[in-house]
This record gives structure tokens, sequence and C-alpha cells, in this order.
């Protein structure tokens, strides 16, 4: 599917995006797309959202982070605040007003760090497999003594992945998240807040979106815990369970 790709520079070089301006007079919330790990603005979920929000008449933004997609930069060189500095680039020059921020796995981190900057800006987040802290709880605990070593001596480790190219885990990612950890303290969201999660996902076990629910300050949390959901959750019944709950978040009765 072709889409209308456009840059801006950003703090780590150009940052690629795609944007669709408000229809509707009455949508006054725009939507926020932020993806994971290694994905890019033409996954699944966000083309579903930029129909969805085509068809409501409420704006949209998606767009890549540096060393993702079409964005500048080598993915092997960036890191968590790298990202986060591209995403808080991208929603102050392309977004104005309220913002609905859809966040999936690492973007959930991205976002959390976002919402701390601009809380005003913030109307609701729903979160979708969400993987704050990643490096720290889940990647690093799963590396072996020697995998690790490697790692601080080498400055990288090359595995296997799912993707075309292997995963390379670098010190540099390790080290930085560490300097941008949010569920070591209560987190300071205060909008309402939605949680897709799936129980069969192995990648962010359940338990660990569960943990992320209770440090939210929001009062206003909800959690969808689905059976069989895997953690890329874009099936067509994962997409239609996404549809109903931005409905009702967007468009509240």
């Amino acid at each position: 599917m072709q889409h209308e790709r456009q840059f801006i520079d950003g703090p780590n070089g150009r940052i690629a995006y795609s944007k669709s301006d408000r229809k509707d007079p009455g949508a006054d919330t725009g939507i926020v797309w932020l993806g994971g790990f290694r994905s890019d603005m033409l996954g699944t979920k966000a083309q579903f959202l930029d129909r969805w929000a085509k068809q409501r008449g409420c704006a949209f933004l998606r767009f890549d982070y540096s060393g993702h997609g079409e964005s500048d930069g080598k993915f092997e060189d960036g890191c968590i605040g790298e990202w986060a500095a591209d995403a808080l680039a991208a929603f102050d020059a392309l977004t104005e007003g309220p913002q609905l921020l859809v966040a999936s796995s690492m973007g959930a981190w991205i976002a959390t760090l976002l919402a701390r900057q601009r809380p005003s800006r913030i109307a609701a987040i729903i979160f979708i497999a969400p993987a704050p802290d990643f490096t720290e709880m889940l990647m690093w605990p799963s590396l072996s003594a020697q995998q690790r070593e490697a790692i601080l001596r080498d400055g990288r480790l090359e595995q296997p992945s799912d993707y075309d190219e292997p995963e390379i885990i670098t010190r540099k990612l390790i080290e930085d998240g560490r300097k941008h950890l949010v569920m070591n303290e209560p987190i300071p969201i205060f909008c309402p807040v939605r949680i897709i999660q799936g129980m069969e996902d192995d990648a962010v076990p359940y338990a660990h979106a569960l943990g992320f629910a209770k440090l939210i300050d929001s009062g206003d949390v909800e959690i969808t815990l689905t059976k069989t959901g895997d953690h890329r959750l874009s099936t067509p019944a994962d997409l239609e369970r996404l549809a109903g709950i931005l409905e009702k978040t967007l468009l509240p009765k």
C-alpha cells in the first residue's frame, strides 16, 4: 500500500512520517502511533489505524524512529533515549491540540517518556503489549553470562531473529536503557489508559503489563487480556478489538 511519506529534520537525522489532517471539525483529538522495536510505520496496526482515522476524519500521525523504516540512521546505532527524542520532535512539529497515543511494545516505553514531557497534550493512551524497561527487565535477564560478557567486551552481540537480518544488542542500548527506566517508581500518567495484552505473548509476559498498569498513577486504567493473543496482536479479531477500544476512548458517551 502506498503512503504519503514526508520528512522532517530530527535530533538524529531525518525522520520519515506520514500524516493525515483532521477532516471532521468535531474530531478535536488526534491520534499518534508509536511503534515497537525494529518495526516501522508500514506495519499492520499502523496502517489499520491510518484507515480508521481517515474514516472518522481524525488527524493521524505515524513515523519511523531513527534507524527504523525510512528514517535516517542505522538501527544498531540507536537507543531508547534517541528514539524518545525522535518521538518528541515529531510530536511537537507535527501535531497540535490533544492527542491519543497508541503505543505498541517498545512504543509504550517511548509513549511513557513522551507523556511525562507533554502531559497537558495527552488525552489518553492505548498500550498494546507494552514493553517499558524491556532492555533491563526482559532482554538483559534472558542473556547468558557469556552473552553479557560479550556485550560488555565487544560492545555488541548478534543473535538470530525473525527478521531478515540478525538481532543486534548493543552495550549502548542496554546502558542507555538504564538511564530511562520508568518502572522503578510510580508513573505520572493521569489520563485514561487502556492496555491490550495477549496471554500467549512470548516476548512480553502478561505479568509485565500488569506490573506496568499498577504503577500508573491514573485511576482510569483498564486492561484487556486475550487468552490466545500473541505479541503482535494483529489478527482481524485483534484489530477489531483495538477499534472498539479506540471508539470508546476517543468518543466516550
